[in-house]
């Protein structure tokens, strides 16, 4: 009786992101010497284009119980005061933002992305919820809800091969979605940095 659910869930399609996050589960166990170079690129190849969760569960399974628990999704909650992320930090599959009172920002200039493809859930509320991005970085906004709130995506368009892809769902509410790419203060807070 308890077999034919993990069956059936077995059968169900993987998305963008349980592909990426089995990528990225593959990198970090080459990294950490568990697999070689060409074990890692045969596996990434079948995860790439792999259907279902039951073509991608193989692929990790002999990696351990933490190589398959799924990733938790980054929380960012502006409440009254404001929240951000930024400098350097590792980015999730998927990040939720709720602008709240005091709005959000996250900066992905000089956080570490492996993945192609980022799932962002933003509702920005009555704040402003505010995504830098490097140059070369695509923001696809086609999924947000307007609402009675603004969007603006001030990036220049370009995206460069290689480069992740920001899939941005939700809703302005009556707040503000900007997607930028650094500005002059900012980016000369990351030359300071780098100096370091």
């Amino acid at each position: 009786m308890t077999a034919e659910p993990t069956r059936s869930a077995g059968r169900m399609r993987a998305s963008d992101t349980d592909r990426e996050a089995v990528v990225e589960q593959l990198r970090e166990a080459a990294a950490e010497g568990r697999i070689d170079l060409d074990e890692l690129d045969e596996r990434l190849g079948l995860a790439l284009t792999a259907k279902t969760h039951a073509e991608l569960a193989p692929l990790t399974d002999d990696l351990g119980p933490a190589a398959v628990d799924p990733v938790e999704p980054l929380t960012v909650k502006g409440g009254v005061q404001g929240a951000e992320r930024t400098g350097r930090w590792k980015v999730p599959p998927r990040i939720i933002a709720h602008g709240g009172l005091g709005g959000v920002r996250l900066d992905f200039s000089q956080a570490e992305c492996r993945l192609r493809e980022i799932d962002v859930d933003v509702t920005a509320g009555v704040a402003r919820v505010v995504l830098v991005v490097p140059v070369g970085w695509k923001a696809d906004t086609d999924a947000v809800d307007l609402s009675f709130g603004r969007l603006k995506n001030k990036t220049s368009g370009t995206h460069l091969p290689g480069k992740p892809i920001l899939r941005i769902t939700g809703s302005c509410g009556m707040g503000r979605i900007q997607i930028r790419h650094p500005n002059f203060r900012e980016r000369r807070k990351q030359r300071k940095d780098l100096s370091r």
